[in-house]
């Protein structure tokens, strides 16, 4: 655990890393501290988002109806560059698992897996968020993601961190899918970069793209709570989306029903019917996913890998 930067600290230690650093008037004060009554710190690590959007800066620095701003210490652009967005407590991490905090802190590798949602990461973590739309499609521009690795490198530099204290959003918090790369490609780029003398980038890194996972019990648990409970209800927002994504690819499901992040009855039947179009019958196709029939529904549709 480390203390926090201060506001000139941090520009400092990350102008050294080799980056251009654009200030946002007032970032140097805009925090969640006080609304909060809970400090910044001590920190374990650094994590990484996409945005999910383009033209977001001041979405991260003012946030949104539901999430006030700050929405992360930093916001990397596509073309714009890196901007200082807040200083302390920023709105980026939310729940995430504490026994993968807990080997953040130790620099534990592999991460374990992230099934609970049992500690608040904006307490510990810095946060960056990538400007990209997170759809696997939307390429990341090599200097943006040379960007990144130094960010992140910088931070740990300056806390004799290793690689092993970056973790993604997808790997702290159940449900995300953040950023749309490969993390192990990420931390080794960040390992070669703390190999090198600070302010001497090592050679262009690129991102390899990451597919999207699904958890495929956290997917049985919503199918078999939405349908029931009142409208609106989501117990698993992002597997779902995929999902019902692949559905209307595949032409199994009105891209009407989707996108609403709940398993709800029109999905179940929706779903059964790509299990009878698998050879299943009887219970095994009433609609509750399987580990075969979701493995060939992300296979076929190109959306996602299957976890358990």
């Amino acid at each position: 655990m480390a203390t926090p930067l201060s506001a000139d600290q941090l520009v400092a230690k990350l102008k050294a890393e080799g980056l251009t650093v654009h200030e946002h008037p007032g970032w140097r004060t805009h925090n969640r501290d006080s609304a909060t009554g809970k400090s910044f710190g001590p920190v374990i690590g650094v994590l990484i988002h996409h945005t999910a959007g383009h033209g977001d800066k001041e979405i991260c620095y003012n946030g949104r109806s539901d999430l006030p701003g700050p929405l992360c210490h930093s916001w990397l652009g596509k073309t714009a560059g890196l901007w200082m967005i807040g200083h302390g407590r920023a709105n980026h991490a939310g729940l995430v698992d504490l026994d993968v905090v807990n080997a953040l802190r130790a620099e534990r590798s592999p991460l374990p897996k992230d099934d609970q949602a049992n500690a608040d990461g904006n307490d510990c973590l810095y946060g960056l968020e990538i400007e990209n739309l997170g759809n696997g499609k939307d390429p990341y521009p090599a200097d943006q993601y040379r960007d990144a690795v130094l960010w992140a490198a910088a931070l740990c530099r300056a806390h004799g961190w290793s690689e092993k204290s970056v973790a993604g959003h997808k790997e702290v918090q159940p449900g995300k899918v953040d950023p749309s790369f490969d993390m192990d490609v990420f931390r080794a780029d960040v390992r070669k970069q703390l190999s090198k003398t600070p302010g001497k980038p090592a050679a262009t890194p690129k991102p390899t793209p990451s597919t999207p996972r699904v958890d495929l019990s956290q997917l049985v648990a919503a199918a078999k709570a939405d349908p029931g409970a009142k409208q609106g209800h989501v117990t698993y927002l992002a597997g779902t989306n995929l999902v019902e994504a692949a559905l209307v690819k595949l032409g199994y499901l009105s891209k009407t029903y989707a996108g609403d992040g709940s398993f709800g009855s029109t999905t179940v039947s929706a779903y059964a019917k790509w299990q009878r179009h698998l050879g299943y019958t009887g219970k095994d196709a009433d609609g509750f996913p399987g580990m075969t029939s979701l493995r060939r529904l992300g296979s076929e549709a190109g959306l996602f890998t299957v976890t358990t």
